[in-house]
């Protein structure tokens, strides 16, 4: 049960995905953790499984109002996992807890009514019935229940009275087992109270915490991938790449070529803000990135997204570049954050695309020629594993055929589909 202040909030930021009014993934997923610890800090849930039913229920509202956002969902996929997590370790300890407590208890009184032989390994227990030699039943630890043929089960009432005793005692023994498995695997009693403190300050450390360093966490390997007198080459304004480029001229000196990104022409402000940093920046068309390409020592893209299959959803153009640099046996790294990691596929390639307006392209005074033509705009581009070298992310590196393990470390299986 949500109160109306955190409703009000999820209804607010909905409306602003959906006119687009909230842009880029860092900034989505950032007000997408903020908005799930409200949630998690302020509704009332008197278990684990509420808890993760209201989560998943406004993570998949939230998504579902800007499907092509996948930060939205993948924060909401992190906040899961922590929440079990959390809620597996607390049921864990108190299990632990309880079964401590109760052999502590019971110390004493075991000390007093069994003995344990170590040399036969056999337990001594007082109080049984003695069996026809007078000595005390001797039941092994390792003894199994004998299986009954039908013609045993039959005659159960010709049993003796000492293989019936053995048999209860064994018997027990095996409930007992059973029901502590049972006990470990489906506890149902916990503190919620610990919980809620427990879950928030997890969601403030691992996923809001790393949010806020994730660009120098990326930036702080550029020196290891970026050397002297290399020529550098990306596409579009990425602040991952910038910051990554940046840090690397503190200790490098190299040149970048930046394709304007017709016709959102977003490499000219690229080109600037690496100008202004002391790099050597040129500016060319994106028709000329594949001749320029042999001069080229590394790519650099950023990531819109990254797919389950090591695929990635990026800037219109990036396709381009990363065919060019795979034909001239150019290294393509890719420079991301773990929260853009999506456990999704890319079964069709336009799944994650948007169209925006050709006006760009083609102007209305050019009646014309419209009426015969139809113009399409794609904002994306999806690239191929195949075509990539290496994702540089906020915790190290990994090559594409490493993402599912990425993956299966930060979500849960249970919550690929919200």
């Amino acid at each position: 049960m949500l109160t109306r202040q955190v409703e009000s909030s999820v209804e607010n930021f909905i409306s602003r995905l959906k006119r687009r009014q909230v842009v880029g993934s860092y900034e989505v997923a950032k007000e997408t953790a903020v908005i799930l610890r409200q949630v998690v800090s302020t509704s009332r849930w008197r278990d684990v499984d509420t808890l993760l039913e209201t989560i998943t229920d406004v993570g998949s509202r939230m998504a579902a109002a800007q499907p092509k956002e996948l930060a939205v969902g993948n924060i909401v996929r992190r906040v899961l996992k922590v929440i079990r997590e959390v809620a597996r370790g607390e049921l864990e300890t108190d299990v632990l807890d309880d079964s401590g407590n109760n052999f502590s208890d019971n110390s004493d009184d075991a000390g007093d009514d069994d003995e344990f032989d170590s040399d036969d390994g056999v337990f001594h227990v007082e109080g049984a019935t003695p069996s026809s030699t007078g000595s005390p039943l001797r039941t092994p630890i390792h003894a199994r229940p004998t299986l009954l043929s039908s013609n045993a089960s039959s005659n159960m009432g010709s049993v003796s009275g000492n293989d019936l005793n053995a048999l209860a005692t064994q018997s027990t023994m095996f409930h007992l087992l059973a029901d502590a498995h049972k006990l470990k695997d489906s506890p149902t009693e916990y503190n919620v109270y610990n919980l809620k403190p427990l879950i928030i300050q997890e969601i403030n450390e691992e996923i809001i915490a790393e949010l806020e360093s994730v660009y120098k966490g990326i930036a702080d390997q550029a020196s290891d991938y970026i050397h002297a007198n290399e020529v550098i080459m990306t596409i579009g304004k990425s602040r991952t790449v910038e910051d990554f480029l940046i840090r690397a001229a503190k200790t490098r000196k190299f040149q970048v070529i930046v394709a304007e990104t017709s016709p959102t022409y977003q490499g000219h402000e690229m080109a600037a803000n690496l100008s202004a940093a002391g790099i050597e920046t040129i500016v060319m068309v994106d028709s000329a990135i594949f001749a320029a390409m042999p001069r080229v020592n590394k790519v650099v893209l950023g990531a819109h997204a990254v797919l389950a299959n090591g695929g990635l959803v990026a800037v219109t153009g990036s396709h381009l570049i990363a065919a060019a640099a795979k034909h001239h046996s150019t290294p393509v790294l890719v420079c991301t954050a773990l929260y853009k990691l999506s456990p999704l596929f890319a079964y069709d390639v336009d799944t994650f695309n948007i169209t925006v307006a050709p006006n760009s392209i083609m102007d209305f005074q050019d009646g014309a020629i419209i009426d015969k033509v139809t113009l399409c705009n794609p904002y994306y581009d999806y690239v191929t594993p195949e075509l990539v070298s290496l994702f540089v992310h906020n915790l190290g590196s990994a090559p594409p055929t490493y993402v599912y393990r990425l993956i299966n470390d930060n979500y849960d299986p249970e919550d690929t589909t919200l």
